[in-house]
């Protein structure tokens, strides 16, 4: 089991967690984008979510009413590194091309 992960890369880049009823959205980035989607829907699940207006809208609509997403991959130039700040700009890239209003973030 040590994997498999010896060769592993998680997948960076930029995610969006959206509530399709209500159209509101949270945008964000991570280095282990895959793993933090799984994170959020744990939590969600659990009702141990930090988001407390996300994790209102998960109970009173349930996990169908919502899509994660990865938007936008991010590939290192070199193995073993982590572009914090090119996953930023990324995002600010993101936010720009989405501009979604302040009433529908999350």
């Amino acid at each position: 089991m040590t994997r498999a992960y010896k060769g592993f890369t998680p997948r960076m880049g930029v995610y969006r967690v959206t509530h399709v009823p209500s159209g509101r959205t949270l945008l964000g980035h991570s280095t282990h984008v895959e793993g933090l989607l799984n994170r959020f829907r744990f939590q969600l699940t659990h009702g141990s979510h930090a988001n407390r207006a996300m994790q209102r809208d998960w109970q009173a609509t349930g996990p169908d009413s919502f899509t994660f997403e990865v938007l936008d991959d991010l590939t290192p130039t070199t193995p073993g590194e982590e572009p914090v700040d090119d996953l930023k700009e990324l995002l600010s890239l993101w936010q720009e091309k989405l501009n979604i209003p302040p009433g529908l973030q999350y």
